[in-house]
């Protein structure tokens, strides 16, 4: 089947299960791949030209415009949408049986395995994460995100995650409203690097941690829960 993916982790996960997309985003990371655009602005004509059985995006990485546009075109679509780390298992099994492959999920890890982590000095409440998204203005992910429901699945509250948005902005008083025991500065959307701790330390502890293995859902679910689950109790030690 010739597949293209919108998505980078989609385009990951094909390639676990043998079954390589014909083309891809530039963000998937396969510079073995044609790349037909951005996940946000896809060359329609370009997917069209290349006669594609399916077309995978997914309904929080791409937009709206471009969904009716491959419709608009008469391109097969399959749209995704993984919120929380339940949705991951339905929504790969569902995609696999499209394309025609024989997968089975492998389990998340049992919380009770995950590194504990201890509570913040003098008090009994849960640590409390800040995972900046973006810079000047400061973003942050909220609660109906995939990002939100693994780091609670490791045992942290997600600061900020109680706002209506999806991906909060915030200003700098919002920062000192709320107690932040651990900055959690992923290496995308925006890559942060130690040269910006002084600035996040402002904030609080700040460590940084693999931005696919919070954001990128699919075959590398598993194992990532335990990465990030690792990362986080080594920030804490």
């Amino acid at each position: 089947m010739r597949v293209v993916s919108l998505v980078p982790s989609a385009t990951e996960t094909l390639a676990t299960w043998g079954a390589d997309p014909v083309a891809c985003t530039r963000f998937c990371e396969r510079p073995d791949l044609e790349h037909i655009g951005g996940t946000k602005n896809p060359d329609i004509a370009a997917i069209t030209a290349l006669q594609p059985d399916l077309v995978v995006v997914d309904r929080e990485e791409n937009r709206r415009d471009d969904y009716d546009a491959l419709l608009a075109a008469g391109l097969e679509v399959e749209v995704l949408h993984i919120a929380t780390l339940d949705d991951v298992a339905p929504e790969l099994a569902r995609l696999a049986g499209r394309i025609g492959v024989d997968w089975q999920p492998e389990p998340l890890p049992d919380r009770a395995a995950l590194p504990p982590l201890p509570h913040p000095s003098g008090s009994a409440r849960t640590v409390r994460v800040f995972v900046p998204i973006w810079r000047r203005p400061y973003m942050t992910v909220g609660a109906a995100t995939y990002g939100v429901s693994l780091l609670e699945y490791c045992g942290v509250q997600v600061a900020f995650a109680d706002r209506p948005e999806t991906y909060p902005t915030l200003s700098e008083e919002d920062l000192r409203s709320e107690p932040i025991d651990l900055v959690l500065a992923p290496t995308e959307p925006y890559e942060w690097h130690r040269r910006h701790f002084d600035e996040l330390t402002a904030i609080g502890p700040a460590h940084l941690i693999d931005g696919q293995d919070l954001f990128w859902w699919g075959t590398r679910t598993p194992a990532a829960v335990t990465r990030v689950a690792q990362t986080i109790a080594r920030a804490l030690a």
